[in-house]
């Protein structure tokens, strides 16, 4: 006979689950992750927004291509340990990449 586990979705969401809810399941190693959109997007995305999605594109690769280079990415190392703001090193060289953007 085959296990069925039901309380999955149930014990990861608070408030209402609407008609129109999209409920996204993801597993990361053993744990299980739930999320719920409510009413999601249906309009096409506007030229703005296109812009900053390439922009941040550029900026993340812009990141990869920087933390590949060992002169860069000693001078970023050094700079990001006398900063606060950022507590990965990743997050601090995409910010200081798509600032220069």
């Amino acid at each position: 006979m085959s296990k069925y586990n039901l309380e999955t979705p149930f014990t990861a969401f608070s408030g209402k689950v609407c008609k129109h809810s999209k409920i996204i399941f993801k597993k990361v190693r053993q744990t299980n992750f739930t999320s719920q959109i409510c009413n999601p997007r249906t309009k096409p995305f506007t030229e703005a927004e296109l812009a900053r999605q390439n922009k941040f594109r550029q900026a993340a690769a812009a990141t990869k291509t920087a933390l590949a280079d060992p002169t860069t990415r000693a001078t970023y190392e050094a700079d990001f340990k006398a900063q606060s703001k950022y507590q990965t090193l990743y997050g601090y060289v995409l910010a200081q990449e798509y600032s220069k953007l």
